[in-house]
């Protein structure tokens, strides 16, 4: 509309027309900062300017479904909207994620809620102050079982803590990295139907990647892993899916963009765009059926994912098949913006994974639960970041769910939280 306005001009009216432009503009800044606390405001204008103090931003990223709003967001050209370019980086595995982020070959990295919060806490890797900037996704990962665990009955939970009971052999179970939600979603479900993750099985870390040939090779009996792999292993005839992870806890926190605190504190303002620009391609990936299979088609690329789009594009829509016959459509498959609820980052979900971590004896002591949240999400960027990318914030920085095993997480009463689970380390 504004090319079109400055077309309908006179020749002589230029100098007005930049002058109109630049008046406006400013307006528009100053009514968005307005908007923000006068911290946040301070922030945000640095060295006098809002202008992104690095414009190439390298974020790393693991082949999975739920690193499409990075990749979108480069692809689609959010990222040239305000003001930055994003550079995907391809990477092998959790641990080379955190080991770059910390080292600062990355910027930021799509990456595990409770890596950021096991490098905060120096359980995951060298100790270093981290940062999360936005929720990339909720729900959309799964456990699944080998068809060998099938032919012994095991379907379900319940079955399976029949199976391992009787104490045939020794079960293994593989997650992606010690204190990443994947371990947590496994852990949770395992204790929920009374196995002890650590006294009744064995657990092993494979990349997500490589999950569906370690299973096809009989490495493990199970693992829980973010999409596609999960349909990957039905596609593959190798395993089926016994829970999606929106059972165990609909909405789940689950990816985030993170960063280490030093480079927020020198970035500040390429911190706020990159953050916008992932928001709205979050925002657009949820809009439509067609934005989602197109999201599909591009990160099903070698560069990306690398596998068929079909078995990306079902579950996003949430086509589900658990290879076992039972088909439906999930409402709760993996989400992206829903309405800014995803992309908020609550202080509770920071909250729940060091209560887990706690529990599992990963952490010692009981941490200031609120505190470390408060450092770690940076909830102050991600209200500007919003405000550029014009969307609303939630009410409140926590929220309330009930799990698979009927406990309502609230942030409320961490320490008793953590401790009052009957299976525990």
């Amino acid at each position: 509309m504004e090319n079109e306005v400055i077309c309908a001009a006179e020749p002589n009216d230029t100098s007005k027309r930049d002058f109109l432009r630049h008046g406006l503009q400013l307006a528009a800044g100053a009514a968005l900062m307005s908007a923000l606390p006068p911290g946040v405001r301070s922030a945000a204008w640095a060295a006098g300017s809002d202008k992104p103090e690095k414009e190439e931003v390298r974020i790393g990223f693991i082949p999975l479904t739920d690193c499409a709003s990075v990749v979108m967001a480069s692809v689609m050209g959010f990222d040239k909207k305000h003001g930055v370019k994003i550079v995907p980086s391809k990477e092998a595995s959790w641990a080379g994620v955190r080991d770059k982020l910390v080292n600062g070959e990355l910027d930021a990295a799509h990456v595990l809620y409770g890596l950021v919060y096991g490098v905060q806490l120096g359980i995951g890797g060298p100790k270093k102050d981290m940062n999360v900037l936005m929720t990339l996704n909720h729900n959309g990962q799964a456990i699944s079982l080998s068809n060998q665990l099938k032919d012994k009955g095991a379907t379900d939970g319940a079955t399976l803590a029949r199976l391992v009971a009787k104490k045939e052999r020794e079960y293994t179970f593989a997650q992606t990295f010690p204190t990443g939600t994947h371990a947590m979603w496994l852990y949770y479900w395992l204790a929920a139907h009374g196995i002890d993750p650590f006294r009744d099985v064995k657990n092993i870390v494979v990349p997500p990647p490589q999950m569906v040939a370690n299973m096809r090779v009989g490495n493990m009996d199970g693992f829980c892993v973010g999409e596609p792999w999960n349909n990957r292993a039905i596609v593959d005839n190798i395993g089926f899916t016994a829970t999606t992870t929106q059972d165990i806890w609909t909405d789940h926190p689950e990816k985030v963009l993170g960063t280490t605190a030093d480079w927020v504190a020198k970035h500040p303002n390429t911190a706020r765009a990159v953050t916008a620009a992932i928001i709205e391609a979050g925002q657009w990936i949820d809009a439509s059926i067609a934005n989602k299979h197109k999201t599909a088609e591009t990160i099903a690329s070698k560069a990306y994912v690398n596998t068929d789009s079909d078995v990306i594009v079902a579950r996003m829509l949430g086509r589900y098949s658990n290879g076992l016959g039972k088909s439906w459509d999930d409402r709760n498959a993996m989400k992206f913006f829903d309405d800014g609820a995803v992309p908020f980052p609550f202080l509770s979900d920071g909250m729940w994974f060091m209560t887990q971590h706690k529990r599992w004896g990963l952490l010692k002591d009981h941490p200031d639960y609120l505190a470390v949240a408060k450092r770690v999400n940076r909830i102050d960027v991600y209200k500007q970041a919003a405000a550029a990318a014009g969307v609303g914030v939630p009410k409140s920085d926590m929220r309330s769910s009930k799990l698979v095993d009927g406990v309502v997480w609230d942030g409320k009463e961490p320490k008793k939280y953590a401790d009052g689970f009957k299976v525990k380390a």
